[in-house]
């Protein structure tokens, strides 16, 4: 038998097995419906063999799924920040490029130079107004004194957003500013292009964009907060723009700081004394006293351009610490008032970056510690406040999508496990990262308490939908609420304590679960309570008496044994004993849910379900004539009055703490008494 199933097995797995040829074969060769059978089950026990094996080979590799998932989270983890190391390298390798690229253009400068003898400004003038000639609407470009044209060519213009071609234009080059002029399409005579724009040298920053085909020997202008590509015709004329953009760009600072340096007064002025008694005196020469000479903070303003640009983030707060510690104790003078209008427009454009980089519309991935950077940067720039805001909005936009792309399973109480995981990992994380950033910022901290408020109602919100608005029972309630609970205790280790938010945020829903639970209990009892026949147990079997017994163990009832008699008897009627276990049961769960803002509540509703068993018994009696049912109902009220009710008041004031008075008062007005020599017995 086992050689016919490898063989049946093998023919099976063959790759050019053919199921319609196999079964007119098989019609062919066998005898009758008998054959048909035996081989039908031969293929099923085979198909069933290989489903087994197909189980336990998932459930041996569970594991390395589970493992291989992790490490497929780990290496994510891994790129992104290995992403985020080569953009820092790839800047770093543009600002080495740039400075090789600025040494070899001043040694090509100076060879231009041996060779070929410099060109007159007169001689550049009346090449600049013969070229302007053929430009419709510049006229008045001429009449600045001093200006010339350096370079000019035709460029490409394309849009930075979708890298497509917009126009031709042709660029003058002088020696203050760059026109950019568009190609006519309806030439009038010996004018081709129409005026397009004209920007000041020291209004914009160049930046050379690398080659990635089809975006080749391109260059870019930015004038914050707008920004124009163009493309050369090649990369060697590509690299005169950017040679000569930058040259006459330091010719310019260059030239201004020698006017600013010879400029003296030409005769002599008197100091006017004045009479008043409160006016102050201002200090002599305060400009002459301030030295803005140094050629770094002459570049200052294009330098954090560039930062910009390249998102050297901390290389322009540098700048801006080294300005600051450079002009701290000199004194306010107009030179140092126009500088500081040019740096703090660059500080404004720093500002939006940042803001930008940690607004929700960024990618959420990397955690908390891919924030760190921006955060870092607005807190030296003196803005920790909208850091901080900033930072914990980034953050909640990060919980809201975690706990959206949460995939919500079948089973409740797998899904509220992984929904605290995320939730409350998340939020450990957030509040180390923040602890960090904000160390010497203490005045954040009320804002993150704030913060952790909000989001905990977010994750309250999630919880409940799942747990309570989809009718789970009140012991699956119970374990989500435990779970829940614990997780909130183990942010003590930070100091942040959220378990009264918690409850505050599901106190409501917790109420009326436990209400609902109430009901349902009590309209069951009643159910059962008409139904009753005040009849003994019988559970027929060993096996179902000690099961009683285990379940009777476990909800406290240690003394059950004395109400059990024998072949499988009970001395107690199904309802009081289906009461007891449900009842308990209602007790366990509620002490796991309870809190004291619910401590009537819970009490009310033990008081109420004990209540209509007590009624019920007590009806029972006086309504029952036969002795030996009296004595059996008496029995019941016993085991009910002297067993389950100082067990269910024990078990209340160990999980509350304290006891439940209304509980006792119960017990002592529902004590069966003796009412007649006949020995008939009532609940008083």
């Amino acid at each position: 038998m086992a050689d016919t199933g490898n063989r049946l097995r093998k023919l099976l797995e063959c790759p050019n097995f053919d199921p319609q040829s196999y079964v007119q074969q098989l019609s062919q060769q066998s005898d009758g419906d008998r054959d048909l059978q035996e081989h039908r089950q031969k293929i099923q026990t085979l198909a069933d063999e290989t489903a087994q094996n197909l189980k336990k080979n998932v459930y041996k590799n569970y594991r390395q799924f589970i493992e291989t998932a992790k490490e497929i989270s780990y290496l994510e983890s891994e790129m992104y920040q290995l992403s985020h190391i080569l953009t820092e390298q790839k800047s770093i390798m543009e600002s080495i490029t740039q400075s090789l690229l600025s040494t070899d253009k001043d040694e090509a400068a100076k060879e231009m130079l041996a060779a070929f003898p410099k060109e007159t400004e007169e001689v550049k003038q009346r090449t600049l107004t013969t070229l302007l000639e053929k430009v419709e609407g510049c006229k008045n470009i001429m009449e600045t004194p001093g200006r010339y044209l350096v370079y000019n060519g035709d460029l490409l213009e394309y849009d930075a957003d979708n890298m497509s071609q917009i126009q031709k234009v042709h660029a003058f080059l002088m020696n203050d500013c760059l026109l950019i002029a568009t190609w006519l399409a309806n030439r009038r005579g010996a004018v081709k292009y129409k005026y397009n724009a004209l920007y000041d040298l020291e209004s914009f920053a160049v930046v050379n964009v690398k080659d990635n085909p089809p975006m080749k020997d391109m260059f870019k202008i930015l004038m914050f907060p707008e920004s124009r590509i163009f493309k050369a015709e090649n990369s060697k004329i590509k690299k005169e723009w950017l040679e000569i953009l930058e040259e006459t760009k330091k010719n310019k600072v260059a030239k201004d700081k020698n006017i600013k340096e010879e400029e003296v007064p030409t005769s002599p002025v008197r100091q006017e004394v004045s009479t008043n008694p409160f006016d102050e005196d201002e200090p002599l020469g305060s400009e002459e006293l301030v030295d803005l000479s140094p050629e770094w903070i002459q570049e200052l303003p294009e330098d954090l351009d560039v930062c910009i640009a390249q998102r050297d983030f901390e290389g322009a707060v540098d700048l801006l610490d080294k300005l600051n510690e450079y002009l701290k104790e000199q004194p306010v003078s107009p030179r140092v008032k126009e500088l500081r209008g040019k740096v703090d427009e660059r500080v404004r454009q720093l500002t939006e970056v940042l803001v930008f980089e940690l607004s929700p519309d960024r990618s959420l991935r990397g955690g908390p510690k891919a924030t760190r950077r921006a955060v870092s940067q607005l807190i030296r720039l003196g803005q920790s406040t909208k850091a901080c805001e900033l930072f914990l909005n980034n953050r909640a936009a990060a919980v809201q999508t975690a706990i959206r792309q949460l995939r919500i399973e079948g089973a409740t109480l797998l899904y509220i496990q992984k929904l605290c995981n995320i939730f409350f990992t998340s939020l450990l994380e957030t509040a180390r990262e923040f602890e960090t950033d904000f160390a010497g910022n203490t005045g954040c901290y009320s804002a993150f308490v704030v913060w952790s408020r909000s989001v905990m109602k977010m994750f309250v919100d999630a919880f409940s939908k799942q747990v309570f608005d989809s009718k789970e029972s009140l012991s699956t309630a119970a374990e989500c609420v435990k779970f829940a609970s614990e997780h909130c205790r183990q942010l003590s280790e930070i100091g942040l304590d959220l378990t009264f938010i918690l409850q505050l945020l599901l106190v409501k829903d917790i109420r009326a679960a436990l209400q609902s639970q109430k009901d349902i209990i009590i309209e069951a009892t009643r159910h059962r309570n008409s139904e009753e026949m005040w009849r003994r147990m019988n559970l027929m079997t060993p096996e179902a008496l000690a099961k009683l017994k285990d379940e009777m163990r476990s909800c406290g009832i240690g003394s059950f044994d004395q109400y059990t008699g024998e072949d499988c008897w009970v001395n107690l009627s199904y309802t009081i004993v289906a009461f007891t276990k449900q009842m308990m049961a209602f007790l366990e769960e509620g002490l796991k849910l309870y809190f004291p803002e619910l401590h009537m509540v819970f009490l009310e509703s033990l008081r109420e379900i004990i209540l209509v068993a007590v009624q019920h018994v007590d009806y029972s009696l006086r309504c029952e004539q036969e002795a030996e049912k009296k004595a059996f109902i008496l029995q019941n009220a016993s085991f009910l009055h002297e067993t389950v009710l100082p067990v269910v008041e024990k078990r209340f004031e160990e999980g509350v703490g304290k006891p439940a008075k209304q509980l006792q008062d119960l017990r002592k007005s529902s004590r069966p008494v003796r009412v007649n020599p006949e020995s008939t017995m009532s609940f008083v």
